[in-house]
């Protein structure tokens, strides 16, 4: 866990907007039991080698379960039309962040919330380094241009202004008085919420029409039909009753394989002296990434482009939303109790977003070692983030 730094008690109101650091673990600062972690005694108990095969063998499971998740996800989409109303939106989102949600589930009834929270701020930054991983293996060959030349619309610059807008209310509620609580809620989440709401609403109206040129979309761009999962290749040929229920054993699977990735990562980043939120942000963030990994790439090769970098944008604006979920469960304000690290994670997310908020804009042609220049600099100034988190954690 974290080392210990100060922890000052608020003694005027520019105090209290200060980010302060604890000593305590964010599970122990929402309350958690004595000897509640994220592991339980029997993974506390196992050696590191066991956990690592463990932890390997839920990363597979999620990376299996997470590819037939998405087949059958198109499918029954295709068959219900869930992407035309707002419920079937909201449940496309869930289908598609399953293991996200596992692991806050996990953490947030263990009360190790400093996992979950590292996960899903770290998760959001991660994930956008995906876009670059995509552009670099996705679809290669002399004269290929970068993935947000090929994927550019408004309708993507809309869904990055969405995730840029939910990470700033997340900035906002760490600085909110942890006493704010009504009926297991705060305003904070209830505020990124409903603006993850909004911005579903927005768009699927800007998947209709936009009032621009070619509704908003680039010219010599890829060929798509705008809006968040909607594909332009047919369906996998499955009966509507095999793709519920190769969804619902997914699904199972990847809750499970969620819980045991949470609980056998927390016990080896103990033994081995790394800290929770650095653990969440970058390992754990990497094993729950992989299906988006794997049905990126495919999406891409098939010449689906907006769908890949919509996927991505619209996983990461749902991520936060696990902080609601997060706070019902513990009964306390998660975002007031945030430590340095999480702030730093979420300005980091933002700052890669609106890199390639500007490269859907301005369409960068030029390549850099096999990617995008928006690419290129996401990628170091990740690089640059992961080595500020380290000297956050060690210091």
């Amino acid at each position: 866990m974290m080392p210990p730094t100060a922890d000052v008690e608020p003694r005027s109101r520019a105090a209290a907007r200060a980010v302060v650091v604890s000593d305590e673990p964010f599970g122990a600062r929402l309350g958690a039991s004595p000897g509640a972690g994220g592991h339980g005694r029997c993974m506390g108990s196992l050696p590191l080698w066991a956990l690592v095969l463990i932890f390997v063998a839920g990363a597979a499971v999620i990376w299996v379960a997470g590819i037939q998740l998405s087949k059958t996800t198109d499918v029954l989409d295709d068959r219900l039309h869930l992407g035309s109303a707002l419920g079937g939106l909201i449940v496309l989102a869930v289908a598609t962040n399953l293991p996200e949600i596992a692991i806050t589930v996990s953490a947030g009834l263990s009360g190790n919330i400093e996992v979950a929270a590292g996960n899903i701020l770290g998760g959001i930054a991660l994930q956008t380094v995906v876009i670059a991983i995509l552009d670099a293996f996705g679809k290669r060959g002399k004269g290929v241009r970068p993935l947000t030349y090929r994927a550019a619309s408004l309708t993507l610059v809309l869904e990055a202004i969405v995730v840029v807008a939910v990470l700033a209310v997340v900035v906002a509620g760490s600085q909110l008085p942890p006493d704010l609580v009504v009926a297991r809620l705060t305003p904070d989440v209830v505020l990124i919420a409903a603006i993850w709401v909004v911005g579903l609403l927005l768009v699927q109206r800007a998947g209709k029409s936009l009032p621009w040129h070619e509704d908003g979309r680039a010219p010599d761009a890829s060929p798509h039909t705008s809006g968040h999962r909607t594909r332009k290749q047919d369906p996998p040929r499955m009966s509507t009753r095999k793709a519920a229920i190769v969804f619902t054993v997914s699904a199972l699977a990847t809750l499970v394989a969620g819980v045991v990735l949470e609980r056998a990562g927390d016990a080896a980043s103990e033994q081995i002296g790394l800290s929770g939120v650095l653990f969440g942000a970058t390992v754990l963030a990497l094993a729950t990434s992989l299906p988006e990994i794997s049905t990126g790439i495919q999406a891409v090769r098939q010449g689906d482009d907006n769908l890949a970098v919509s996927d991505i944008f619209g996983g990461n604006a749902f991520l936060p939303v696990l902080f609601l979920v997060a706070t019902v469960l513990s009964g306390k304000a998660v975002l007031p109790q945030a430590n340095a690290s999480d702030v730093y994670l979420t300005a980091l997310a933002a700052l890669l977003t609106l890199v390639y908020a500007v490269g859907l804009v301005f369409r960068p042609r030029r390549r850099i070692i096999g990617l995008g220049v928006d690419s290129f600099v996401v990628v170091v100034l990740y690089l640059v983030g992961v080595a500020g988190l380290v000297a956050i954690t060690l210091g």
